[in-house]
């Protein structure tokens, strides 16, 4: 599933920047420029996480929250040129998850929303996902075991792990750093060289043609693949 950010913010200029880095990272983008443009793109485009911005014309990002209070599986990270308590306390208690204050490192905007993404996908697999099936590859996540055509593949932890996420995301772009803080935690000091190598056991366990789920993007990561063997 190729996760979807929506960016909101009256100066086109952040919007545009904001939306141009997440890009970069692999992420599907659309932006709005007003509160009521941001309810639109919302039904239309169904973000995963929203990024609004409180200060609109038309109807402010508050008022937004407001009218998605019912939308458990949206995130909502708010962006403010405020630092005052009481403005970040409304916002969360109308419903927002994180709180970022103007002027900002486009890579904390970068860390928050994934590490928001995470915990809404952990949500998802928590309550919903039981197995991830690709034709004959099937991996039953509470058991954590992987079979191919009823035969269990012989996985480590780490490389069950790393299965699970890119399956569960397929055609989502990780870096190394990003298979790193999500596999490892971002404490590990292993370095990148870490992922490469469970990658390569990993594809020689799944065997042809299942090795090929896993592909290399050039000077990037990895993503999954399972649309040319899917029933």
């Amino acid at each position: 599933m190729e996760e979807r950010i929506l960016v909101v913010d009256d100066e086109r200029s952040i919007a545009d920047a904001i939306a141009y880095a997440f890009k970069r990272e692999g992420y599907s983008v659309e932006t709005a420029y007003d509160g009521e443009e941001a309810l639109n793109k919302i039904e239309i485009f169904k973000p995963h996480v929203v990024i609004l911005d409180v200060m609109m014309p038309k109807m402010n990002g508050y008022e937004v929250c407001k009218k998605l209070d019912d939308r458990e599986d949206l995130g909502i990270v708010m962006l403010t040129a405020k630092n005052d308590i009481v403005d970040k306390v409304l916002g969360l208690e109308l419903g927002a998850d994180d709180y970022i204050v103007k002027p900002f490192d486009i890579r904390e905007i970068l860390a928050r929303v994934k590490s928001l993404l995470r915990r809404l996908n952990k949500n998802v697999n928590d309550s919903e996902a039981d197995e991830i099936k690709i034709k004959d590859l099937k991996i039953i996540l509470k058991q954590r075991k992987v079979l191919i055509k009823e035969e269990e593949l012989e996985l480590t932890p780490k490389e069950f792990d790393v299965l699970v996420l890119l399956l569960s995301n397929l055609n989502r772009v990780y870096t190394r750093e990003d298979l790193l803080d999500l596999i490892w935690g971002m404490d590990y000091f292993g370095g990148t060289r870490t992922v490469d190598i469970h990658i390569q056991r990993l594809r020689k366990k799944l065997q042809d043609p299942y090795q090929d789920i896993i592909q290399t993007v050039y000077r990037v990561g990895y993503k999954a693949v399972g649309g040319i063997y899917e029933n």
